[in-house]
């Protein structure tokens, strides 16, 4: 009996994800997903920042783009599992692809800003939209609770940008 009450349980679960997946908004879906494969490349980046950065303070950006973007992708799991949506469990080609092009680059510290300032500037730009504009509640209040992150990034990879240029002058 309690097997069977199990399998109606997880049964019912199913559906209910199913039905919140097919309530779901295709921008909002679609939004989750782009969500997650850019959390999990941070965390990635970040990473490999953690272990080739030559600059103290480009490796500790790259510690905070871990721990930060680890909580906002622990936080959208949750959330897509409620709403039925299926993230990816690996990185699409196109980020694999920027993150081996990243973690082969002859001027590592540079190229690494590079690209986080605009990966955060298009981040911060999708999250304002999602914070507005998304038809779920659930999915605009991750992007509202998200964005100030995102834009603390944004500020941080920029301030390290000038510092470098700074030493250069």
């Amino acid at each position: 009996m309690k097997n069977a009450l199990t399998t109606i349980a997880l049964t019912l679960a199913a559906a209910t994800a199913l039905a919140a997946s097919n309530n779901l908004d295709k921008s909002d879906k679609d939004f989750i997903e782009k969500a997650a494969a850019g959390g999990m490349m941070e965390v990635q980046a970040g990473q490999v920042v953690e272990s080739k950065a030559q600059n103290a303070d480009v490796k500790a950006y790259g510690a905070t783009l871990v721990k930060d973007h680890t909580a906002a992708n622990d936080e959208l799991k949750t959330l897509a599992q409620n709403k039925g949506v299926t993230l990816p469990t690996s990185l699409p080609k196109h980020e694999q692809g920027e993150l081996d092009k990243l973690s082969k680059a002859k001027n590592f510290d540079h190229e690494f800003l590079e690209h986080s300032v605009k990966d955060h500037k298009k981040d911060v730009k999708e999250f304002e939209k999602a914070s507005k504009s998304a038809k779920d509640p659930d999915v605009k209040a991750f992007a509202a609770k998200t964005l100030p992150t995102l834009q603390s990034h944004l500020q941080q990879a920029e301030n390290l940008q000038k510092s470098a240029k700074d030493k250069k002058s």
